[in-house]
């Protein structure tokens, strides 16, 4: 492992001191300069190897980025050098938009958690484009899942447009699309996860796919991403309708809306989606839930709260086939990675 990876504890203090989304986009620039010069590049590059079939797909290691960290695409090369076995980018809408007033992004380190409000701020399809075309580690062999949302000011009851406009986009450059319905800060965006709301969109979304696969001669996974605050019955309908509509696979979970993991705490009662260790106990009971509901071979890929290898093994006990990381990295640095890689080959053994 990287020596620079176990520096990230001495620099960790200086990025929090500074407000939680430039410190993210600081980190970002940063870590792209590093991977832009050959000699960082090399003493930031890891690679551990857990070969992982996912939906068809070969991950060089079941641990991947989750959405959201890089919503541009703009630099997956140098983040699948830190070592991640997979790479999602997004999430993308057909427009450009700016997504909701500053601040918007709050940490709380006593519960190594992060509070968001981001609104699918991005460059648009166009731009987003652009980048998962330049990016060389696809055509390396790495295995890029491309993310895609509505516009906040589509309505509603037009959201099916921005998804179809999304997906024909995404689709020549994706080794799986993410339809994402369940990020807490587009208005009404989780209503897309009620029985009838669902199924139309995934009936247009498997109709445009089929024009799609006869088109570019080729299938690319179809994956939904949900939340964590969901009943029972409700997560028991959304795998009726995902089984139904020859949905590849699904991302459990997004953010919670819940606070009762992190009360009192500063900044708790800021309005976002909630993630970290709060988050994994919530994801591990939709993981399993789904898993009794879906059969053995249905993929799904656990994320949320994943801090230590431990909770990246929990996920896989739970029911999943893969995991994805985001919060965990902002407070363990990428030293995280080959943590959760080495716990999870351990359990294979």
């Amino acid at each position: 492992m990287s020596l620079l990876f176990n520096a990230y504890s001495f620099t960790r203090p200086a990025l929090f001191s500074l407000d939680a989304e430039h410190a993210h986009e600081l980190t970002l620039s940063s870590l792209q300069k590093a991977y832009d010069c050959a000699f960082t590049r090399r003493l930031m590059h890891s690679a551990p190897n857990l070969p992982t079939q996912l939906m068809g797909l070969q991950l060089r290691n079941p641990v991947g980025l989750a959405a959201g960290l890089d919503k541009n695409g703009a630099h997956i090369d140098a983040l699948a050098n830190l070592g991640f076995g997979f790479i999602e980018v997004g999430t993308v809408t057909p427009k450009p938009q700016d997504g909701n007033p500053k601040p918007r992004m709050f940490r709380l380190p006593t519960a190594n958690a992060l509070i968001n409000r981001l609104g699918f701020n991005n460059r648009g399809l166009d731009v987003f484009l652009q980048n998962v075309q330049r990016s060389q580690w696809r055509q390396q062999g790495g295995i890029v899942g491309l993310n895609i949302g509505k516009n906040a000011a589509t309505p509603i009851e037009r959201a099916v447009d921005d998804y179809l406009i999304g997906l024909e986009g995404v689709y020549p450059h994706a080794d799986y699309v993410t339809v994402n319905i369940s990020s807490p800060n587009t208005q009404n965006l989780r209503a897309l996860q009620g029985q009838d709301e669902l199924g139309g969109l995934l009936s247009a979304l498997a109709e445009k796919r089929k024009a799609l696969e006869d088109l570019h001669s080729k299938r690319v996974p179809l994956v939904v991403k949900i939340a964590p605050d969901l009943s029972t019955e409700q997560v028991d309908v959304i795998a009726d309708v995902l089984g139904r509509h020859g949905v590849d696979g699904v991302i459990a979970t997004n953010t919670t809306l819940s606070r009762d993991a992190v009360k009192g705490l500063p900044h708790a009662e800021e309005i976002g989606g909630l993630s970290g260790p709060p988050v994994h106990a919530l994801s591990l009971a939709v993981i399993r839930r789904l898993r009794e509901q879906l059969g053995p071979d249905f993929a799904i890929i656990g994320v949320g709260g994943i801090s230590g290898g431990r909770q990246a093994v929990e996920k896989i006990q739970a029911g999943a086939n893969a995991v994805q990381l985001y919060t965990g990295l902002i407070y363990r640095g990428p030293a995280l990675i080959g943590e959760c890689v080495r716990s999870l080959s351990a359990l294979k053994k």
